[in-house]
């Protein structure tokens, strides 16, 4: 369902518009174009919170694994280290 909105916009962008928008077609690239933005603007956003979440935990997540590395590092010694040449 569409419905009508009227929106005040400045003559460069309209020219912009026209330029861009086939005749009696405005109202699709409007849509179009505000939907893409939106888009675009929520990933930018949902990248800032992961990068911000990341800086706020690294100590924390540094501690993990330098003590997983640990454990790790036991379990490779126990195996064997399947991986080593004998001679």
């Amino acid at each position: 369902m569409n419905k009508r909105v009227n929106v005040l916009l400045p003559e460069e962008t309209i020219r912009v518009l026209d330029s861009v928008a086939p005749k009696g077609n405005r109202s699709r690239v409007i849509s179009d174009a505000v939907l893409y933005y939106v888009s675009r603007r929520g990933k930018s956003k949902l990248a800032e919170q992961l990068k911000a979440g990341a800086i706020a935990n690294r100590e924390r997540d540094l501690e993990i694994a330098q003590e997983w590395f640990t454990v790790d590092e036991q379990t490779w010694q126990r195996s064997g280290n399947p991986n080593k040449v004998k001679r």
